[in-house]
């Protein structure tokens, strides 16, 4: 058994994954990280201008996330989520004004694609029956190379939720990863698609118990702790060094690298990383939701993508942002509020506000960027990489990050750590 420790590189939920997995089993871990707190784009923080804690991003976890579930179970933060009894998505036509239901039934054989008051309107059980070319799709196929991109479930279903997986327009998305999103939740059922909510947000769910877990199990996190580079040997990480010092490696320490891509790239020499990343802007009303309005809504032809209710807000996601990087805040959240309003059936002005942008949230889950993820092994013998940027299988998610940092961390286990 190694005597060594695993300097993890990040606090994000990769590098938490990685650490979880590592302390459970007796192994000592230190995480390093550059900001004064953890969970990256998925921490809470209290918002001065709301008065309210908020989540940085607003993140979506099903019940068929088996690594997010597992991880949850083992740090704690299971009963912190709410789980809804059934599969049920509302979605609105910001348009038209037309609201309908998806209702998948439990099993696995979905027998729900027959029934139209389960259906989107205006489609038929064949369309749904198509989407099986998403399971068999190659590397190289874009969504709508695979699909039919001007049928009404497309347009209605997949566009919606394959814009908020993708981070990018499913038009030019990569078919192998909406399929991999497809397979791993409604081909199962209705019962791997209930959402969990976090009403506390997430994290108090997903980050602060897995901070928790780590000190109590023996391994440390150290906030403000930059690490500026590492030095090489011929095929083994030798030190790190920090903006004051260096600290060599022990022969049995080990390291895993759980930055973003684009730092992941300043440190690790030859690394090939993607490199178009796309934005995703959250806009949140300190307003609360009227009684009865769905916990998610998903929102077509409208600049609303997806609508959360809060017990203490109404928080907007859209994604591949990018086009409104240089918009102007306070007009853009009237737009949007327009919107919500008449989706939540609120008769009020403009309420306190507050959009939390992130200009580089995710890469662009294209075909030719999947095929830039890196594996989760390094040509240097104790470093591994970790993150939703690495070739995870799936597009940059809550359950691709954390699957990244359990594949590290057992994999170093594997070789003898």
């Amino acid at each position: 058994m190694s005597s060594g420790t695993m300097h993890i590189v990040g606090a994000g939920l990769a590098g938490l994954s990685a650490g979880v997995e590592l302390t459970r089993r007796g192994k000592r871990i230190v995480v390093h990280e550059l900001a004064r707190h953890a969970g990256g784009r998925c921490r809470s923080f209290f918002e001065p201008a709301l008065g309210l804690t908020i989540d940085n991003g607003n993140h979506l976890v099903l019940s068929g996330n088996a690594s997010a579930l597992a991880f949850l179970d083992v740090i704690g933060g299971r009963d912190v989520l709410e789980i809804a009894d059934h599969a049920e998505f509302t979605f609105h036509d910001a348009q038209s004004g037309e609201r309908w239901v998806l209702r998948p039934n439990d099993g696995p054989v979905p027998w729900w694609v027959f029934s139209e008051r389960r259906r989107v309107p205006g489609t038929h059980a064949g369309d749904y029956l198509r989407l099986g070319n998403l399971l068999r799709a190659g590397p190289s196929d874009t969504v709508t190379q695979t699909i039919d991109g001007s049928s009404e479930v497309y347009r209605k279903l997949l566009y919606p939720v394959l814009l908020a997986a993708l981070n990018c327009d499913p038009k030019e998305g990569s078919a192998r990863l909406s399929g991999a999103v497809v397979r791993e939740t409604l081909a199962k059922g209705g019962r791997a698609c209930r959402p969990l909510f976090a009403p506390q947000g997430l994290g108090p769910a997903l980050v602060d118990p897995a901070v928790a877990f780590l000190r109590k199990n023996g391994g440390e996190v150290r906030f403000d702790e930059a690490v500026r580079a590492f030095e090489f040997g011929e095929d083994r990480v030798q030190a790190i060094q920090f903006a004051d010092t260096t600290s060599s490696l022990a022969p049995d320490d080990q390291v895993i690298v759980a930055v973003p891509g684009w730092v992941a790239r300043t440190l690790v020499p030859g690394l090939t990383v993607p490199t178009d990343y796309r934005a995703i802007f959250n806009l949140h009303f300190k307003i609360a939701p009227p009684a009865g309005l769905p916990k998610i809504i998903g929102v077509v032809n409208g600049t609303t993508e997806w609508l959360f209710a809060f017990d203490d807000r109404l928080s907007v996601t859209v994604s591949a942002a990018d086009r409104f990087n240089e918009t102007e805040r306070e007009p853009l959240a009237r737009q949007i509020w327009s919107e919500v309003a008449k989706i939540a059936g609120i008769n009020a002005p403009l309420p306190p506000w507050q959009i939390v942008k992130e200009r580089r949230a995710t890469f662009a889950a294209t075909p030719e960027q999947d095929a830039l993820r890196p594996v989760t092994e390094t040509r240097w013998s104790n470093m591994l990489l970790a993150g939703d940027w690495t070739a995870t299988g799936l597009p940059a998610t809550i359950e691709g990050a954390i699957r990244s940092g359990a594949k590290a961390a057992k994999l170093a286990m594997a070789r003898g750590f």
